[in-house]
């Protein structure tokens, strides 16, 4: 029998390898763009957007309580029982030459019949207008606290997706390593095959290629499956169609070492989100507290009022009057000073929750910093691991052409590169995955 050389051995299996891994289908999406998309079109920032505009509103409507209210009532009511009216004798006066008036007891009734009575007020707020600029403050806050809660969304978001498209490529990345192993199986199942029938090899030796072959094919069914459903998955981050297709663009090498530490703690401190909102918060809950401290004023207000009962007799139709309406709880049995005692705690507890946030975001930055270095050096290890593989091989090659070596060691030394090949692909992909929480941590999309 001829020998075939490796080199036309590896060739033909290189090819083949390229032929089985499936073409990327659809328009190319790098990671930045799959980001911008994510925060424009995701529902949940969508939603974070919405929450927003909606402070904005009931600031705006906080702000009309500035100014005149004016209400108008109209009340239709059947009188039940007659309206009556007694003038005693004389009621009006004594006058000279015309005698008492009345000149007798008179009585004027109204008869049940349907009334009209009218009602207008126009108030216009006076020393309300503290309590009601505080609480324009408040409503600023909530608006605040609502664009650092859309930037959070948004981070998060950013976060998601590129750790979702990182899973992807180390998915796409195993279906590709997958694909050479069961090429590379393939031509050790035929040359141990040839071997079996020439008797130079055991049974026991054909059917471990075969059952390595078959492990290696439900592998890739796997593998496939999982890239499916991961595509969908970005898909849904994105905030498009399910079935849209597209192909992942691979990542970048890693760039040099991060910044320090205490620079890092730094910018989370000014970038974080959420110790933004905790502060917010508590300055929300002051302000809150200065309006219920404020509940302690009289409400004075500029009035002007309008009367008009239609129907009924002796009653003018008209009466109007303008003045101060003063309004006051004099004895309220303690309500105000335990509301205001409730309030001081709740400014301590925002106090004390934006400590704790800080806290926690130093740690978080810590944690994702050290996990980072950790990716880092483990990547390096990795790099000198494929090193070593691809001089095996070289070795193997040599001594395979030279003859002091079979082809199933060279073919072995192969599945071996492509595995650490894979690893190395899989550990790059998991120090991005590491910088991209580390990113998050530093409060950036």
């Amino acid at each position: 029998m001829i020998r075939p050389t490796v080199v036309s051995v590896m060739l033909a299996v290189s090819i083949a390898a390229r032929c089985q891994q499936p073409a990327p289908a659809g328009e190319e999406l790098p990671l930045d763009r799959a980001v911008s998309l994510a925060l424009k079109n995701n529902r949940m920032v969508k939603n974070a957007a919405l929450d927003v505009l909606k402070s904005e509103n009931d600031l705006a409507a906080s702000r009309t309580y500035r100014l005149p209210a004016f209400s108008f009532n109209v009340l239709e009511t059947q009188l039940l029982t007659r309206m009556d009216f007694l003038f005693p004798k004389g009621a009006f006066g004594v006058f000279p030459g015309i005698g008492p008036v009345p000149s007798q007891e008179t009585s004027i009734t109204t008869a049940r019949r349907p009334t009209t009575w009218v009602y207008a007020r126009v108030s216009q707020p006076l020393s309300q207008l503290y309590r009601i600029h505080l609480g324009v403050g408040v409503r600023q806050l909530s608006r605040e606290v609502a664009r650092q809660q859309l930037e959070a969304r948004q981070q998060d978001v950013a976060s998601d997706v590129k750790k979702a498209y990182y899973a992807l490529l180390q998915t796409q990345s195993a279906l590709e390593a997958a694909a050479e192993s069961i090429q590379l199986y393939r031509e050790l199942d035929r040359v141990v095959g040839q071997s079996l029938a020439q008797q130079v090899a055991l049974k026991s030796d054909s059917l471990d290629v075969k059952a390595r072959l078959a492990k290696a094919e439900y592998d890739a069914v796997t593998l496939r499956h999982t890239l499916a459903t991961q595509q969908e998955q970005l898909n849904n981050l994105l905030g498009r169609d399910l079935r849209t297709e597209f192909a992942v663009k691979q990542a970048p090498d890693p760039a040099g070492p991060e910044t320090e530490l205490a620079a890092a703690r730094a910018r989370a401190l000014d970038q974080r989100p959420e110790l933004r909102e905790a502060k917010l918060k508590a300055q929300q809950a002051a302000k809150d507290r200065s309006m219920k401290k404020a509940e302690y004023i009289p409400d004075v207000s500029l009035n002007f009022q309008y009367v008009s009962p239609l129907g009924v007799e002796l009653l003018p139709h008209n009466v109007m009057g303008a003045g101060l309406l003063v309004s006051w709880d004099v004895f309220d049995w303690g309500r105000k000073k335990q509301e205001l005692a409730s309030k001081t705690h709740t400014v301590e507890q925002a106090r004390n929750a934006i400590e704790e946030t800080e806290a926690q975001v130093l740690l978080d930055v810590d944690n994702r910093f050290r996990k980072l270095e950790e990716a880092r050096a483990l990547l390096h290890v990795v790099e000198l691991a494929r090193e070593a593989a691809r001089e095996k091989v070289r070795v193997a090659k040599n001594k395979y052409e030279q003859q002091a070596a079979l082809l199933k060691d060279v073919l072995q030394m192969e599945s071996s590169l492509a595995d650490v090949n894979h690893q190395h692909e899989q550990t790059l992909l998991a120090f991005w995955t590491t910088r991209a929480d580390f990113e998050r941590a530093l409060g950036e999309r």
